[in-house]
């Protein structure tokens, strides 16, 4: 089943994408979310219009992200948790602590479009992945360390 995405759909792909997914996916969870629309010969069409139309748009929303991520740059993070005598965290580390560290910074990311590399468990440095545009993704290097 082919559908056109209206929105970016995590491990699928962005808005204006034509994907073909099982038809389940498609009928159960896609269409009824509102996440896609059935890719027939005049949604095609429509959205090759609205892709054309809004190319300018998307090149300066990408020089935005490519800012972004220069201004970040290779800066390391402390993020502060509660970690036992055994250098285990209490708890987790998650993208939010991880994204307010960034907006104390003057780089307001949202929290969604951070992935962690690796699962932080214990104190140490981790790298995560900031996708800032479907072309621009930047990786952010974090400590963590004890309160």
């Amino acid at each position: 089943m082919e559908v056109i995405l209206k929105d970016d759909v995590k491990n699928l792909g962005y808005k204006n994408d034509i994907v073909t997914v099982k038809s389940g996916y498609g009928r159960n969870y896609l269409l009824p979310q509102g996440l896609a629309i059935l890719a027939d010969k005049t949604n095609k069409k429509i959205v090759a219009e609205n892709v054309r139309q809004a190319a300018h748009k998307a090149e300066k929303i990408k020089t935005e992200a490519q800012s972004i991520a220069n201004q970040i740059g290779d800066v390391a993070f402390d993020i502060k948790a509660k970690i036992g005598e055994t250098g285990k965290i209490f708890g987790r580390v998650t993208t939010l602590q991880l994204a307010e560290a960034l907006k104390a910074k003057g780089v307001d990311v949202d929290r969604k479009r951070i992935s962690f590399d690796q699962e932080p468990a214990s104190a140490g440095e981790y790298t995560a992945t900031l996708n800032l545009h479907k072309e621009v993704k930047h990786q952010v290097r974090f400590n963590v360390v004890a309160e």
